[in-house]
């Protein structure tokens, strides 16, 4: 079969999308609950909550901007697909795996840290500067593997 490193690239962008997006979307999921319960009590707490809901949704962002350099790097998005090689393929395939799985762990705990966020703002209206920092340090575990997977990816011939 000719077309296996080409299906294994895929797969690879497939996956940093469907599972960093998957963690991004549990994330905001869970923050807009909790903000939800907290503008119930205060709507003034609108602003402050919304930064909160909007970290755990980079590493989706992550993740499609890693399937969309595979897909430039393999010819998908000009028409003149490239030839890989299997090798190649397990190549992008495995560059895209730290972001894969990283987006959807980190999005989660994110979204974790910054829903307790919400709750801590909707106690302590002035405390909005240190929930968003807490979330905010979880970014860096997936701002780590964005980084892996976008060195990987422009490393493979």
């Amino acid at each position: 079969m000719s077309n296996v490193g080409l299906v294994l690239a895929l797969v690879g962008a497939a996956a940093a999308v469907i599972f960093a997006g998957i963690g991004s979307a549990k994330g905001v999921g869970m923050v807009g609950q909790a903000s939800a319960g907290a503008l119930s009590e205060d709507t003034s707490l609108f602003g402050k909550v919304l930064i909160l809901q909007l970290l755990p949704g980079t590493q989706g962002l992550y993740g499609f901007i890693i399937a969309i350099f595979v897909l430039i790097r393999t010819g998908l998005l000009s028409g003149t697909v490239a030839e890989l090689t299997w090798q190649q393929g397990l190549l992008y395939f495995v560059a895209c795996l730290p972001i894969a799985v990283c987006g959807l762990l980190s999005g989660i705990h994110q979204g974790k840290v910054a829903a307790a966020g919400v709750s801590l703002v909707a106690k302590k209206n002035d405390q909005s500067g240190r929930a968003i920092t807490m979330a905010s340090l979880v970014e860096f575990y997936a701002i780590l593997p964005f980084l892996i997977s976008f060195l990987a990816v422009f490393r493979i011939g």
